[in-house]
This record gives structure tokens, sequence and C-alpha cells, in this order.
């Protein structure tokens, strides 16, 4: 059962966000018998294949290190210079074995948990020097699965040991009788063969220890709901401030549109539920594009503006709700409603040469050309 947490039980699933966050603090599934063994496996066979190598390459530098001509036993520098050239010949020699098992020791933790690097894990804390919750780690079902694993490793190894013993008794009984640089040889080729065998043997422990810190790591990282609701509001943002922002948007948007109204050419009405103004500038504009739109209380707001603009206001209602409902702010009318726009257009145009020149005022025909997909209501 998931460890509880202010009286709720983790059983939510670590979202991206927080397993994102734990790698950051180098907090990712681990395996030490994984790597314990890769390590094991990769020196015994290092020792196997470049064994031989390895010794003739030793036993060269000790040669070297203590074959001394009479003239550097009595050159106060000589040694210093003769005991670094050893030290690099050693460390020449070892090199090979070395890189394996770094290579070794870097792929088994990136086999698991892949790579990360923080230094939050070695950070001064507290709370790990707790010795309440230390005896408590101890004691902990955690600590009961070390002990067992423990366990398995020693029956493991031992039971492998005793019977590669067995197996090699007879010949290490008879190694007396071989020629000294025989026998030694033999022994160490068996003992590199058991240390390998012996490593071998811990591959069933890193098997099961594998499956189970991929699900103890997922298990910890688990969440409460509580958790959950909190990060989405903290990612998503609490919806009251979402709501007051969307709010203060609205109503600048409301405030840039209404500045938009002055300069628009005509007012669409419903006469009263809604209002759609159009704006036309024939040297740039392909159609004609809505500066305003809106309904019931925005709408008289833009009639009022326009009145108080002298921009002309038109009651034409098929043609105001066809707008309204088919066509955004600041968009072009669609085309199917060229026809009736130029119609008011031209009335509008008309109207204002008659207040400048007089003569016949000019009438407006409602019956305006609407295409049926347009029309609303």
């Amino acid at each position: 059962m998931a460890e509880a947490e202010n009286g709720q039980e983790r059983t939510e699933q670590a979202s991206g966000k927080k397993r994102s966050e734990a790698r950051n603090k180098g907090q990712v599934a681990r395996s030490k018998e994984l790597s314990t063994v890769l390590v094991l496996l990769a020196g015994g066979g290092g020792f196997l294949f470049m064994g031989d190598d390895l010794v003739a390459g030793l036993m060269q530098a000790m040669r070297d290190g203590l074959v001394i001509d009479r003239a550097s036993v009595f050159d106060p520098g000589a040694m210093p210079r003769l005991f670094g050239e050893a030290v690099v010949s050693a460390l020449w020699n070892i090199m090979p074995l070395f890189v394996l098992l770094v290579i070794a020791a870097v792929a088994a933790p990136m086999a698991m948990g892949g790579w990360s690097f923080s230094l939050h894990p070695i950070q001064p804390d507290l709370k790990k020097m707790d010795p309440i919750k230390g005896i408590k780690r101890v004691f902990s079902w955690k600590g009961l699965v070390e002990l067992l694993k423990a366990l398995a490793k020693f029956c493991l190894v031992g039971g492998v040991g005793y019977l590669l013993l067995q197996a090699k008794l007879e010949g290490f009984l008879t190694l007396g009788e071989q020629p000294l640089e025989q026998g030694i040889a033999s022994l160490g080729n068996d003992l590199i063969w058991i240390f390998f065998l012996l490593s071998s043997a811990l591959i069933v422990v890193a098997l099961v220890d594998v499956p189970f810190q991929l699900w103890d790591f997922a298990r910890q990282q688990k969440m409460t709901r509580q958790e959950v609701k909190d990060e989405h509001k903290e990612t998503d943002g609490n919806p009251e401030v979402k709501g007051k922002i969307r709010r203060a948007q609205l109503e600048m948007a409301q405030r840039r549109m209404m500045e938009a109204v002055p300069k628009a050419d005509v007012v669409v009405t419903n006469p009263t539920h809604y209002a759609v103004a159009l704006r036309y500038d024939q040297d740039k504009m392909g159609a004609p594009i809505v500066v305003a739109l809106g309904a019931d209380e925005v709408a008289g707001h833009i009639r009022r503006i326009a009145l108080a603009n002298d921009v002309p206001i038109l009651s034409a209602p098929p043609l105001a709700r066809a707008l309204y409902f088919s066509t955004k702010l600041n968009d072009e009318i669609p085309a199917g409603l060229y026809l009736a726009v130029a119609q008011v257009l031209a009335y509008i145009f008309q109207l204002r040469n008659y207040s400048k020149e007089g003569g016949a005022e000019p009438k407006f025909n409602p019956d305006l050309p609407i295409p049926d997909e347009l029309r609303r209501g």
C-alpha cells in the first residue's frame, strides 16, 4: 500500500513535472547490485582476456626497476627517475583494465535511470542525520529487503564457491608437483575463472533487484490526489486568477474595439440586440472589414459611440444578424454578403453627398440580398 501523507494515500502515478524535478535532484532508479555485477564481470573478463599481457607487462616493469647499472647506483638523481619510470610503466599496463572498469561503472547506472548529474544529494541535510529516522530505515520493510538480498548473495556466492572448490580441489592438490612458474600460472588462471564464475552468480540477485528498484522508485514518486490538483493549479494557473486575466483581456479588447468605432463608415443594427460596425477603404482593402461588433449592452455602447461621433447607424436586422454570426473582429465580411453590404455602403455614400450638396434625399431599400445559409433568426 502506498505511503500516506497528510491522511491521503499516494495512489496517483507521478506526473511528468514531478519526474523531471526528481531527475534534476538526482533522484532516479538505481540498482547497486547491477552496478556491482557489471564491474565484477568486467574485471573478471578483463583479467581473462588481458591477464597474460598484464602480468607480462608488470613483470617486465619489475625487472626494469630492479636491474640497475653501477652508474645509477651512485647517482643521487637516478632513483627518483627510475621510480617514476616504473610507476608510468605499471600504469600504462593496467590502463586498459582500468578503462574497462570505468566504462562498466558508468554504464550500469545509465542502463537503468539514464544520465543524471546533480549536486543536490551531497548537499547538507540535517534530516539525514536524524537518528530516529535512521533507526526506522534500518527496521523498515526496505531494510528487510536489503537483509534478504545480503543473505541471498551469501548463499549464492557460498554455494557456487563450494562447488567450484570441490571441482578444482584435485587440481589444487597437484600444484606442488608442477614446476614453480607453471604452477603459479595454473593457479592464477584457476583463480581468475573462479572469480568470474562467482561474479556471474550475482546476476541472479541483479535480475531480481532491478525490477524491484524500478517498482520501488515508481512507488516513492506516486502522488496524492491533492498533490495532483495542486500541480494542475500551479501548471495551468489558478481558475480565479485566470478568470481575472480573461476579464481584463476582454475589457482591453473591447476598449480597443470601441476606439475603432469612430473610424467606421456605418453601424448596422438589429436595431437593439446586435450592432456591427463596418469600415471600407477601396484603396487599401479588398472587402469591408468588421471593426466592432456586439450584442445587447455592447451593441448599445457601440451605437452610443457612433452617435457621439456622427457615424451613420442603419437598421437592417437580417444583415445585422448575418454579419454578427458569420464574422469575427477585424475580419473581412464573407463573400456572400458582398452585394448586401455594397448596397448599404452605396446608400451611406449617397447620404453623405446629400448632406453636403443637397438634392433628392436617397432612399434605402431594406430588402437586401442575403443568402439563405447566412440568414439567422
